[in-house]
């Protein structure tokens, strides 16, 4: 398919995902990189207290929490 023809159907709102081969699909910067940290108690007692209210894992947490400070100190 050319791309002129992809870019209208997908202009167009028409479904392009037949025409994408996602086993070669990546997401720059995303790539995941497993790191060791070590917290004290009580800040996993605090972490699991707030994960528990908003009805989410504790990763989830650090993730959010950790993106917002970068977020802020860039």
């Amino acid at each position: 398919m050319k791309t002129r023809d992809f870019d209208r159907k997908f202009d167009e709102g028409e479904d392009i995902s037949a025409e994408l081969d996602l086993s070669k699909a990546r997401r720059p910067e995303q790539e995941q990189k497993r790191v060791n940290v070590d917290f004290p108690l009580w800040m996993i007692h605090q972490l699991d207290k707030e994960a528990k209210r908003l009805g989410v894992p504790r990763q989830s947490i650090i993730k959010v929490w950790v993106a917002e400070r970068l977020r802020k100190a860039s």
